[in-house]
């Protein structure tokens, strides 16, 4: 079936501020039926691999960590995000493939071939229209500026140069696929920094 809905995917570094503004935009769209999903999870079988992901008290290989990322991901493209899309709905997911290029492929260091090989169900079959890339330094993130951390979630309780290697997956990645990924530069200000989202998208046609 020929894709009818579009997909738009937020990407960036802990802290960021992209969970709350992929959230504004699907709540501002849901009259043309968009839909919020995020990753890990969106469907209940990869919800319950999220749990596996981002437990601090389970030791995981990198291998195995990016492989688990690849299965909840087609998992969640197969079940939610493939059906929404050809049923004409807006999808907006908070993290996808280019979180795995830079969480496995640069920080754990399995490299960016091996992340797409892994990946390469939805790489073929699954790929979002746009994707907007939240740049910002890990060390200047909002979360992280206030103090504050998510508990038991390992991802973000990694040490600063971890968080960094992550950093440069995503600049990578932007380097990679510019036809696809979208700079925004987060303001204090969350009214400045979604205006900059609605007009990347409607530079695009998107929205």
């Amino acid at each position: 079936m020929e894709r009818k809905g579009i997909f738009i995917t937020f990407e960036g570094c802990e802290g960021v501020g992209k969970s709350t503004h992929a959230k504004r935009l699907a709540a501002l769209l849901s009259e043309r039926g968009a839909i919020f999903t995020r990753e890990p999870g969106g469907t209940p079988v990869a919800e319950k691999i999220r749990e596996i992901l981002i437990s601090d008290s389970l030791d995981v290989s990198a291998e195995t960590e990016a492989e688990l990322f690849a299965v909840q991901r087609r998992e969640h493209a197969d079940n939610l995000i493939i059906p929404a899309l050809n049923a004409g709905k807006t999808v907006i997911c908070d993290r996808y493939i280019d979180s795995s290029i830079a969480y496995q492929g640069f920080a754990r260091g399995i490299g960016v071939e091996r992340v797409l090989l892994l990946n390469d169900y939805v790489v073929r079959n699954c790929m979002p229209d746009v994707t907007l890339f939240f740049d910002m330094l890990p060390a200047e993130s909002f979360r992280r500026k206030k103090g504050s951390v998510i508990e038991h979630d390992r991802f973000e309780s990694e040490k600063e140069d971890f968080h960094m290697a992550c950093y440069r997956g995503f600049c990578e990645a932007a380097r990679l696929f510019p036809e696809r990924i979208v700079r925004i530069i987060p303001d204090a200000d969350k009214d400045v920094t979604f205006e900059r989202v609605l007009v990347a998208l409607k530079q695009r046609g998107l929205i």
